[in-house]
């Protein structure tokens, strides 16, 4: 080749720049960033400059025990036969007081005491000593606590200048999926241990409360990690390590540093509180879009209103599709329930909903979300089978048997076929279907003319109430 005979003509110099020209190509990537070779050859110095602002907590709950229940354990009948001649022969005896320790981390986030540690580590705790990097222990008090995003704040005092230095609270939107960070806690109470590790991936929902957004990371983390602080390679605390999966390793969770920074505020006041809409909301699935005749599936459907709430009272209605808020486009419903939730009470916010194919926009002045809510459904996709369904209409013995009030109206359904698209999508025996494809359902008769109109291929989509709530479930037959 004639490119091969113009390597013959090429002095050694010029061989040797090309090779160095290539072999700088080849490891430093195109986008300006240093090519995986950039890890660190030691944590030591980072370590160094954050592990005073990390602390020990032991906590101590007391509770109440009856006399000789210890005796062949708790359920022992042992225990119980035992107690109950005790009791004819000398009366009702005083119960015992049983304590139970718990082991936990936090860290210093000011220079005045408070720590920043997880609600599940001091929740119960009658008792909470923290011990300081340099060995001293002190009692330690409950400023806040909020146990929806399972984060805390406690104080210990000491002299001026005695305490530990403060941890340097970063930003955990800029943490990146593959970037470094360490994790120093308590593991099965050790003390100070710390573990590396990078970002797993971001925005986790793992089912441990409304607000989950948890970052992953492989960095080992182990019971008494609860609370302890995932720094990045700056030192700054980007996370709160809080929950592990316990059949896997390497899966680690941490609360982003952000959530704790959005309310910290108010744990310094005792009490958080958040914005609320009153509405019950679900993911858009495919085959609900499509019953809703849109195209996307970001956004969140309206499954119910809550009376007198401060949607209703704006005008949203069962069926609305929100697709922004305040002009920002709504991913799901985790994200809406959490961007709604940082807004202070009080506040005008505006929705950007899709009514019956039009756009609008709905003004509401956001409440402040009760202690108690009625928990929404959660929806699973239907599939393209048969339905499987049998339905009634909702007779009084029937709305007696399945404990629903009097008067309600509806289909209920009396039987589920097991494998069946109405199985996959989690209906239930009991559940009362109250609208199909957006028709008002009150007997058998609107059920039919309802299924009648539908078009070959067409989405069943049904609102079903159970338990007091509603929700949607769009099922695809595979035939009507």
């Amino acid at each position: 080749m004639r490119i091969h005979g113009a390597n013959r003509s090429c002095t050694a110099k010029t061989v040797c720049l090309a090779v160095l020209f290539w072999s700088i190509f080849l490891f430093s990537g195109t986008s300006g960033h240093t090519a995986p070779f950039d890890a660190p050859a030691s944590f030591a110095n980072l370590v160094q400059s954050v592990e005073n602002s990390v602390v020990n907590i032991s906590t101590t709950e007391k509770t109440k025990q009856a006399p000789l229940q210890q005796f062949g354990g708790p359920n022992s009948p042992f225990g119980q036969f035992f107690g109950e001649q005790f009791k004819n022969f000398f009366g009702n005896i005083p119960r015992g007081e049983v304590e139970t320790h718990a082991l936990g981390s936090g860290f210093l986030i000011s220079d005045n005491g408070l720590i920043l540690t997880n609600n599940h580590v001091i929740s119960k705790a009658d008792e909470i000593k923290v011990k300081t990097f340099d060995g001293k222990i002190y009692d330690a008090k409950v400023v806040g606590r909020d146990p929806k995003t399972d984060l805390a704040l406690i104080r210990i005092t000491g002299p001026k200048g005695t305490l530990p230095n403060p941890a340097v609270l970063g930003n955990s939107d800029a943490i990146r999926v593959g970037d470094w960070v360490i994790a120093v806690g308590n593991p099965f109470g050790l003390g100070n241990t710390v573990t590396a590790g990078i970002i797993s991936a971001k925005g986790r929902i793992i089912g441990e409360g409304p607000y989950d957004d948890f970052l992953q990371t492989d960095a080992a983390i182990n019971p008494g990690n609860s609370g302890g602080p995932l720094f990045n390679m700056q030192g700054q605390v980007v996370g709160i390590n809080t929950a592990i999966v316990a059949q896997g390793q390497g899966i680690g969770f941490a609360i982003p540093i952000n959530i704790a920074k959005s309310i910290l505020g108010q744990l310094k006041t005792g009490k958080v509180i958040r914005g609320w809409l009153g509405i019950m909301i679900q993911n858009i699935t495919p085959e609900l879009a499509k019953s809703f005749g849109i195209s996307a599936t970001k956004g969140v459907i309206v499954a119910d209103v809550v009376q007198q709430g401060p949607a209703a009272k704006a005008g949203v209605k069962r069926g609305d599709v929100i697709k922004t808020l305040d002009g920002k486009t709504v991913e799901n419903a985790s994200e809406l329930s959490r961007r709604v939730a940082a807004i202070k009470p009080g506040t005008a916010v505006s929705l950007g909903i899709i009514r019956d194919g039009k756009h609008i926009t709905v003004n509401v002045k956001l409440g402040t979300l009760p202690a108690k809510l009625p928990k929404a459904g959660t929806l699973v996709p239907g599939t393209e089978t048969a339905w499987g369904i049998t339905v009634q209409n909702l007779t009084p013995e029937l709305a007696q048997t399945f404990g629903l009030s009097a008067g309600e109206t509806g289909v209920i359904i009396t039987k589920v076929k097991p494998g069946s698209a109405a199985a996959d999508a989690m209906l239930r025996t009991g559940d009362v279907i109250k609208r199909v494809n957006r028709q008002k359902v009150e007997n058998i008769q609107d059920w039919k003319k309802a299924i009648a109109k539908m078009k070959k291929g067409e989405p069943l989509l049904l609102l079903v109430e159970r338990g007091g709530t509603t929700f949607y479930v769009a099922i695809k037959p595979a035939d009507k």
